[in-house]
């Protein structure tokens, strides 16, 4: 007489949401890449610019200083930090997309992950960026009268407007990148080129549609009406259709060495 041995119980997988966040912890376990990293740059870019601005208001005549000092609403030393987003993007996919499917996880779970990961670091990076945007003016441009955070692409906007724009633009940059890695994951440095190459015969035919329709003074008017928000809400488009793309290479990538 034999015994029937039970079936082994089936372990049951982790609810979809779990998995999502498992691959959003992964995304952030190197946070000296993500988040000090930026901030200490962004930190260091600072004082450079506040030095620069003391030999600026030190060398100029008391008449002349808030003159001089307007000038400084064009600086671009805030935008590193955009940049700094897409290469973000680009070590998110790169770099993590083999250990998540090492760790059985699925590349729909990790796209949604990443998508969750680009989302979170945006607006904590918005957050920091419009809180730093209100002390500066609060600080008359940290006592000097100067503009890193309130620079003319941010400045005559409110604290709301102002996160929205940072925000998007990041949400845009961190497209970008991981959009630019799925095509080096998937097709390696031939898929970069290619694609590279195309986004140049694009840019080359529009500057010669506009040009050739002289509708320079046009393309003029609708940044100016549409401003901050109205362009970065823009950039959203491009975003959405970026995010898409990725997500339908990175279904066929393959990591290797």
């Amino acid at each position: 007489m034999t015994t029937a041995t039970p079936a082994p119980a089936l372990i049951a997988a982790p609810p979809a949401g779990r998995r999502i966040w498992r691959v959003v912890r992964l995304n952030l376990v190197n946070k000296w890449t993500v988040i000090w990293i930026p901030a200490m740059i962004m930190f260091f870019i600072g004082v450079v610019n506040w030095l620069i601005w003391w030999i600026i208001w030190a060398a100029t005549a008391p008449a002349d200083r808030a003159d001089a000092m307007d000038g400084t609403q064009w600086s671009g030393g805030a935008f590193y930090i955009f940049v700094y987003m897409l290469v973000v993007g680009i070590q998110v996919i790169s770099a993590t997309f083999p250990f998540a499917l090492g760790y059985s996880s699925t590349r729909r779970d990790f796209a949604l992950g990443s998508g969750l990961t680009f989302l979170l670091l945006a607006a904590g990076y918005a957050v920091g960026f419009t809180l730093l945007s209100a002390i500066e003016e609060w600080t008359n441009g940290w006592g000097l009268g100067g503009h890193l955070f309130t620079s003319v692409y941010f400045s005559g906007e409110s604290l709301g407007g102002r996160l929205f724009t940072v925000f998007a633009a990041m949400l845009f940059f961190f497209a970008v990148g991981a959009f630019s890695a799925a095509l080096f994951m998937r097709w390696r440095m031939n898929g970069i080129l290619a694609a590279g190459a195309a986004f140049a015969l694009l840019v080359v035919g529009a500057i010669a549609l506009i040009t050739f329709t002289q509708s320079w003074p046009a393309v003029g008017d609708w940044f100016a009406a549409n401003g901050p928000i109205g362009v970065t809400a823009w950039l959203l488009l491009p975003t959405a259709l970026a995010a898409v793309a990725g997500y339908a290479v990175l279904g066929r990538a393959t990591p290797r060495s």
